[in-house]
């Protein structure tokens, strides 16, 4: 490895134009740690937080953004098993994915599946591990339920209405578009709902209710998912892009009998997202490999254009995953 590397650095708090091409040293891997070399890097929505000030990385990780990567194993640290230097791998990162180098706990990297170029398996991790981690684990989603996901057309929810989909759920699917709602059906969504002509909640208390939201959306979709909740129906939140701020009346809460829930990924401990990486290399690379599942691509960007993969990603003209080209 070089002692230096380019790297994209948030040079102020502020919009896709404060990101910068830098010069930043190398990480070395700590115990535990592998040091990646990026192939490709994905761009998401806390990255464009951060970006913005609103998303301050966790005590220790990179101040670069960054939340996942794929490439090969260039160095490994101590206390590492079972992973070798050469190795193509994707990982969840604490940070620093849009470099050359990156260094993660070895325990979040997961082999490319075979069938994946190192470009697609870019696109896995973030996803996949919110929405394993969000529909599967703490939303519970059973085989004949009723889901809704909002945001369909987006990189988690085009993950989620296809794992939905293959563990046998009922998919509903909110977007803005026809294009996008026909994205959502062409992906295994029973009905997609254009968000600006239709009234989600209408549509799902026609169908009975969903038994489990995800919602990425907050705002007044706060209210209006309890109401589009069946009975001993469970919402997950994952974001705000509407702000987490509502009024909301809780009787429904108890006449239902809801669960309100969500979770951040990226400050929980570094065994939780072991744990969600094992999960996923047992219950869904499978499905990758067989062709079943896979990352919804939308763009590449090179590495120094990164302000312009933000700007793509924030018109939210996008259908899938964006990523930059690094290595």
């Amino acid at each position: 490895m070089t002692e230096m590397m380019r790297a994209v650095e948030i040079t102020k708090p502020g919009g896709p134009e404060v990101l910068q091409l830098c010069q930043r040293p190398v990480p070395q891997p700590g115990h535990g740690e592998v040091v990646i070399k990026v192939a490709y890097a994905g761009v998401n929505r806390p990255d464009a937080l951060q970006r913005a000030g609103a998303y301050d990385p966790p005590k220790g990780a990179s101040d670069l953004p960054g939340l996942e990567a794929s490439g090969e194993v260039a160095a490994v640290g101590a206390g590492v098993s079972g992973i070798s230097e050469g190795d193509l791998v994707c990982a969840l990162l604490p940070g620093g994915g849009y470099a050359e180098y990156v260094a993660t706990p070895a325990a979040h990297c997961l082999a490319v599946p075979e069938g994946l170029d190192l470009k697609q398996a870019a696109c896995l991790p973030e996803t996949f591990f919110t929405v394993w981690s969000n529909v599967f684990t703490r939303g519970g989603l059973k085989a004949g339920e009723r889901f809704l996901v909002h945001g369909g057309s987006s990189g988690i929810g085009t993950t989620a209405i296809q794992l939905a989909r293959e563990f046998g759920a009922r998919v509903f699917a909110t977007a803005g578009s026809e294009e996008k709602c026909q994205a959502c059906l062409n992906l295994g969504a029973e009905r997609a709902i254009n968000y600006r002509d239709e009234d989600f909640v209408k549509v799902m208390r026609e169908e009975g209710g969903a038994d489990l939201v995800l919602d990425m959306v907050g705002g007044d979709y706060i209210p209006r998912n309890v109401k589009a909740l069946a009975e001993d129906g469970r919402l997950v939140q994952i974001a705000f892009l509407q702000g987490p701020k509502v009024e909301l009346n809780f009787a429904l809460m108890m006449v239902k009998r809801l669960t309100l829930t969500g979770s951040t990924l990226r400050p929980q401990s570094d065994l939780a997202k072991a744990q969600i990486a094992q999960d996923l290399a047992e219950a869904v690379w499978p499905l990758i490999e067989a062709g079943k599942v896979a990352p919804v691509m939308d763009s590449e960007f090179a590495l120094e254009d990164a302000a312009e993969a933000h700007a793509r990603m924030e018109s939210s003209g996008h259908i899938g995953k964006i990523v930059l080209k690094v290595g």
